[in-house]
């Protein structure tokens, strides 16, 4: 685990494979952390790329900065980390959260971006009744903490069936969850309520795109994917079957196949 300071706070990620290869930052969503990565990090390293995975600030071993955290504070954090590591350009991509923070890396630093990975995220912005959601939650998790709020979505941050299925994976989303400092978690759950629209920005991308989505995912479903991929006619949706939010970690060999095609087809030529 390496550190960088950005912006005041410090940013904890891992930084995997050999330092030649094709840099690929995932980012995790919320309220996760980096280690919801470790599927992929032998399927990527072992083909040769460089796996790059932050913890967001206010999330993992990263600093918390109370109050609110706006998206563009998360894309600027990440090139701050691509400065440190005197990385131009690199394939980034994310899960929900995160990958609505790619979309706005992708938006405010385009030039760093040689491929997007979308996955289980919508690009619309947030609604009224959902802006007052999140700040009612964010007052919730401020004021009961994490458990609560982790007991009632574990079934829909992985597919139902998956919970009872998967019981490792349950447990491991359910311990990032429960240890993720509530002001951390707060502070971005006030800044999604302000994030932008991103359809116009998917709509001017012209670098490779994989969007990526679980077939039984209740928050993002496949028709979001789709949607997507409407706005980036060149990209490639790939549904995985038999997982929900979080395909990466519920279904790793489907998701890992996906990733390391669009690399190898799209990006290592």
């Amino acid at each position: 685990m390496s550190r960088i300071i950005s912006n005041g706070a410090t940013i904890h990620y891992d930084d995997l494979g050999p330092a030649d290869g094709i840099p690929v930052v995932l980012i995790h969503g919320h309220p996760f952390n980096r280690t919801m990565w470790r599927p992929q990090a032998a399927a990527l390293t072992g083909a040769g790329y460089r796996l790059i995975t932050p913890d967001l600030r206010g999330y993992g071993d990263s600093d918390t900065v109370a109050g609110t955290t706006l998206f563009p504070g998360f894309a600027d954090d990440l090139a701050a980390l691509l400065d440190h590591l005197e990385l131009d350009r690199v394939v980034v991509g994310g899960v929900s959260m995160g990958g609505q923070i790619t979309m706005e890396f992708q938006r405010g630093h385009a030039a760093r971006v040689r491929a997007l990975v979308l996955a289980d995220t919508s690009p619309v912005a947030e609604t009224e009744e959902g802006k007052a959601f999140r700040n009612r939650l964010a007052d919730r998790l401020l004021a009961e903490g994490m458990g609560g709020y982790a007991d009632e979505v574990i079934d829909k941050m992985l597919a139902a069936y998956n919970v009872t299925e998967m019981p490792q994976v349950a447990a491991h989303v359910r311990d990032m969850m429960c240890t993720t400092d509530p002001a951390g978690a707060a502070a971005a759950l006030r800044g999604r309520a302000e994030r932008p629209d991103y359809r116009a920005t998917l709509a001017a991308v012209t670098t490779p795109t994989l969007v990526v989505v679980g077939a039984d995912d209740v928050y993002t479903p496949p028709a979001d994917a789709h949607g997507i991929g409407r706005l980036i006619p060149h990209a490639t949706v790939t549904v995985v079957e038999r997982a929900g939010h979080l395909p990466n970690m519920e279904q790793p060999e489907a998701f890992n196949t996906a990733l390391l095609g669009f690399l190898d087809s799209s990006v290592a030529v």
